[in-house]
């Protein structure tokens, strides 16, 4: 069973920021087939407007990204997105409520103030809730 790994933009900012590091590591690992990468398209917009204000190209990075690494876009709905905002704060509440609709095995984020650490967001999505190193550890390194 491949598993299915949730990204917010933090990860995908950091991803199309550097050619190095475990966010790409994870787009890498999604492009080669190793693990599914999912996505929503707010997390796609966020990014695409926090990248659009750098100097670099990176909007064109991002973009070869996304072409590559095959990644899934998974959408909530109004409701699941209120529903979610009962447990974090709004700006937040799409993620953790696509997550949650793409029923995946690990959401990764950077988010340390909103969405790290927060057992409560687990049991909710019922997943595990790491940075990009654990996430790439755990998949690496063989139980």
């Amino acid at each position: 069973m491949t598993l299915r790994i949730f990204i917010d933009s933090s990860v995908l900012f950091s991803a199309a920021n550097s050619a190095k590091g475990h966010s790409r590591d994870l787009l890498l690992m999604g492009a080669s087939g190793e693990i599914k990468i999912i996505i929503s398209n707010f997390v796609l917009q966020e990014t695409v407007r926090n990248l659009s204000g750098l100097k670099k190209p990176l909007l064109e990075e991002l973009d070869q990204i996304v072409q590559n690494a095959n990644i899934e876009l998974v959408d909530a709905t109004k409701q699941s997105v209120l529903d979610a905002a009962k447990l974090i704060v709004l700006k937040d509440a799409p993620i953790i409520a696509a997550a949650k609709t793409a029923k995946v095995n690990m959401l990764v984020s950077l988010d340390k103030k909103h969405v790290l650490g927060r057992a409560d967001l687990e049991v909710y999505i019922n997943a595990s809730i790491v940075t990009p190193l654990i996430a790439y550890q755990t998949i690496r390194i063989p139980k």
